[in-house]
């Protein structure tokens, strides 16, 4: 990126003052070498989503940023309704409540060592993968519109998943507001037969040992100890989600106009929170949200049925589950006014701090996990939320390691099965169906995910926790 346009406010903190059209300023959460490394389209896209009507406080850019479809991938913007405010579809992403959820399991590296290709076998079996992938289980109508209205909640009331689980998933599992009404024939259909299935591109189920511990209190609380095996498991709303995003990227284009909104990038569509396609939406993005997290528990479930052939012993207990591409109601303190706002988190996740009544009670004298993955191969980590990150960026971080080089660079550079030899020379062992996909999401197509959570870290936005080392990993 060129740093020119930039004003450096501290070692992890860049600002680009508003200009123009600009409403309020950008602020980039980085160090100077990831500074070097991000391309110029995120600070043009982030100064882009400046100029959107009701836009308060700055938009925030995380650590693993880089460039997406309107706003930045690792992009977070509020935006108050009182003020005009306004929702777009490229603000959430087109894999709506993409996230991320850890799971204990009570074992150690010497139980799975002796099976561990096996197991990997056994989970790409139970838990369909790949482009278009399908599960066992197919969705009526009427089922359509309960997993849309029920999300997780939905899916342990049919006895996939744990009562257990809800109370550590965002929202209890069930995003309230959501419209089943508003997601199309089209949208539904493509999801019918997808519940329960991990997709592609950068989705994954790993097996995990925890390799270092940051913080031990924190850690005891999140129920964490070094040399433990965890599971974890990256997917969203499939097939739903992109339908919903698609179809109303082209009517909030219109919404857009109608209402006098100049888009200095027609990718930015967007429509105001209170007309009729901005309610729309919402009722579409939160159905959208209960779809991944009701596709989350399933997967657990299928995962809890192959640990427990294994070892019957086994409690695979869920930490917390996560979104990263979400539009969320909450109430900040931003300039000096306690606002009610509609926060858009593109690539990033939710970092709540001590004390925040959304996260569990179990947490909350400490902080919201934070999961934040890293690319195929590489470490993984939790940290938790911070105080001081709700002043800094909504009380939000990031999601992951970001992407360096395109899907198709990715292709061009690497071959899939040479990636998986590699790997599993380093102890990792890659099962996918597809060797292109390997190859697209190979580890250098990532940037350096200890780097981006060094960052983060640093910047306040979460604190370290424990880093994870993958075993297995399972990829679309």
């Amino acid at each position: 990126m060129d740093k020119s346009q930039l004003e450096q406010v501290d070692d992890t903190l860049w600002r680009i003052p508003p200009k123009g059209k600009m409403r309020v300023p950008v602020l980039i959460f980085a160090d100077e070498a990831l500074i070097d490394e991000m391309d110029d389209k995120v600070a043009e896209q982030a100064a882009n989503v400046t100029t959107l009507p009701g836009i308060v406080g700055a938009c925030y850019v995380m650590p693993d940023a880089h460039w997406g479809y309107g706003f930045p991938i690792g992009g977070v913007a509020a935006f108050d309704p009182k003020l005009g405010g306004v929702i777009s579809a490229g603000g959430v992403g087109f894999d709506i409540s993409c996230g991320v959820r850890t799971l204990e399991t009570g074992l150690r590296r010497e139980h799975i060592e002796p099976i561990r290709k096996t197991l990997a076998e056994a989970l790409i079996s139970a838990v369909p993968v790949g482009v278009g992938s399908q599960g066992q289980i197919r969705l009526d109508d009427k089922e359509m519109v309960a997993m849309l209205s029920g999300g997780a909640q939905w899916a342990v009331e049919r006895g996939w998943g744990r009562q257990e689980d809800l109370e550590r998933i965002e929202e209890n599992g069930r995003m309230a507001g959501a419209d089943p009404s508003q997601v199309s024939k089209k949208a539904r259909e493509r999801q019918r037969r997808e519940m329960g299935t991990l997709g592609s591109g950068n989705h994954y189920l790993e097996i995990q040992e925890v390799e270092q511990i940051y913080d031990l209190e924190v850690a005891g609380v999140f129920g964490l100890h070094q040399g433990d095996i965890v599971v974890t498991i990256h997917c969203g709303s499939r097939g739903l989600g992109h339908q919903i995003g698609t179809e109303f990227l082209k009517k909030m284009q219109k919404a857009a106009k109608e209402a006098g909104i100049d888009l200095p990038d027609r990718e930015l569509a967007c429509a105001p929170l209170d007309s009729p396609v901005g309610k729309s939406y919402l009722g579409a993005m939160r159905a959208g949200i209960n779809c991944a997290l009701a596709n989350r528990e399933i997967i657990t479930h299928l995962v809890r049925q192959v640990f427990s052939h294994f070892f019957p012993e086994a409690d695979l207990r869920l930490i917390y589950d996560v979104s990263h591409n979400t539009c969320k109601q909450e109430i900040h303190q931003i300039e000096g006014q306690r606002r009610e706002v509609f926060v858009h988190r593109k690539g990033a996740t939710r970092a709540f701090g001590p004390g925040h009544p959304a996260i569990p009670e179990v947490f909350r004298k400490v902080g919201q996990p934070v999961i934040i993955g890293g690319s195929m191969g590489t470490a993984s980590y939790i940290l938790v939320g911070t105080a001081e990150g709700e002043k800094k960026s909504l009380s939000s971080a990031c999601h992951g390691a970001g992407r360096r080089l395109s899907r198709r660079q990715a292709h061009r550079t690497w071959q899939g099965q040479r990636i998986i030899t590699d790997l599993e020379r380093q102890g990792v062992i890659v099962r996918s169906p597809s060797y292109r996909g390997v190859a697209e999401e190979a580890p250098g197509a990532y940037k350096d995910v200890d780097a981006v959570v060094q960052a983060a870290d640093r910047a306040g936005l979460a604190r370290l926790v424990a880093r994870l080392r993958p075993l297995v990993c399972i990829k679309g």
